[in-house]
């Protein structure tokens, strides 16, 4: 169980400093992390780091899908999270 909480900090920190990333490089004008890969690590279990980069950062707000997705998919991976350690 340890080993999979290590592996949850671990992306939800990845999925938080990529919102950082593309955030200063949208200011900069340069090359961008595309959506699917921050979908991605989102979906593998990071949308707790991506929803919380996406608020300090104000990055990708305006956007529907991350707007009301990322809060979606962070409340699926909580709640599996709760489900499989109660059962």
């Amino acid at each position: 169980m340890i080993e999979l909480l290590l592996i949850y900090l671990v992306l939800n920190s990845v999925a938080f400093l990529l919102m950082k990333v593309d955030k200063k490089r949208a200011i900069n004008n340069k090359w961008r992390i595309s959506e699917s890969t921050l979908w991605a690590i989102s979906i593998v279990g990071g949308a707790l780091g991506s929803w919380a980069g996406m608020k300090k950062f104000r990055h990708k707000t305006k956007h529907n899908t991350f707007k009301f997705g990322m809060p979606l998919l962070t409340l699926v991976q909580i709640g599996t999270i709760i489900y499989f350690t109660l059962v």
